[in-house]
């Protein structure tokens, strides 16, 4: 017999994401009834049974489990195909990117951008983590790093090692401790991936990681830049501070770099429009002439 019930998979997947038919109901704007009567219905059509009621609470069948997981992929796929062929009719894009890479190298450039690509709008979106560009919907977003970010495809843009870097107050205290003792001893700022770029670089150095208890994290980058000024602990930070360090606001602690960490493109999309593509291109050819 030919499946007909396909209306009643939206139904379904609402449903099963929540295992509640009254929150299916509300996300779908719909009756708790009618809800009930179209997953009646699909069972019916489908020959078996999708849900079975533990202690109140429903649950996926064996059964249900496995249509749950093809119409999950199948819907998303749909989603995702709608909005590639919107991006391609669309002379807008929108990126993400840390303020901090924002303020100091991308938006210096932005007109060389525009001259180039005349009608296209560019909306950029704050973003301080990968965790940021499950909830954002942008093309693709710049983000500090090694490179490495699990279920994203990634492009290196700008090779920019890190070092510790603190205000002239820290660094007094760093040089009468030495650099080991210092990272082991005063708070060591960071973003919103916690430690990640400190267990990198203490590696790199060939120091154990040993931190202060004491621990401030700044997600934001540029509020994390005046913190360090300001003396709340050490940073790492790459040449974009280079007119803190002229002025002496910061102070390079160590030469001991970080020197697989830059900025990468990050996709959260497979496909990418004409304008998308461009800005894309049109980011690398300024990345070499930095």
């Amino acid at each position: 017999m030919k499946f007909r019930s396909y209306d009643s998979l939206k139904t379904f997947h609402a449903v099963a994401r929540s295992q509640s038919m009254t929150v299916a109901a509300h996300d779908l704007n719909l009756s708790k009834g009618s809800i009930s009567y179209q997953i009646k219905m699909l069972e019916i059509d489908l020959g078996f049974s999708l849900f079975e009621r533990n202690n109140a609470r429903l649950q996926l069948t064996e059964r249900g489990r496995r249509m749950w997981n093809v119409s999950q992929n199948a819907l998303g796929q749909i989603d995702q195909e709608i909005e590639d062929i919107r991006g391609a009719q669309s002379n807008s894009l929108t990126i993400g990117s840390l303020t901090y890479f924002s303020s100091r190298w991308l938006s210096p450039r932005l007109m060389n951008f525009f001259e180039q690509n005349v009608g296209i709008s560019l909306r950029i979106e704050s973003v301080n983590s990968i965790n940021d560009l499950k909830t954002k919907d942008i093309d693709f977003a710049i983000l500090w790093g090694v490179g490495k970010w699990e279920g994203y495809e990634s492009q290196p843009l700008l090779s920019m090692p890190s070092v510790p870097t603190g205000n002239p107050s820290l660094a007094k205290k760093v040089d009468s401790l030495g650099i080991e003792t210092a990272v082991r001893t005063l708070p060591l700022l960071g973003d919103s991936s916690g430690d990640v770029g400190w267990r990198a670089w203490h590696e790199a150095a060939g120091l154990p990681y040993l931190p202060n208890k004491s621990s401030l994290i700044v997600s934001d980058s540029n509020s994390r830049v005046q913190a360090v000024i300001d003396g709340q602990g050490i940073a790492l930070w790459d040449d974009l501070v280079i007119q803190e360090i002229e002025n002496g606001k910061l102070i390079k602690l160590t030469d001991k770099k970080l020197e697989t960490s830059g900025y990468h493109l990050v996709f959260t999309k497979s496909t990418t429009s004409v304008h998308v593509q461009a800005m894309i291109d049109w980011l690398l050819k300024q990345s070499t002439l930095s």
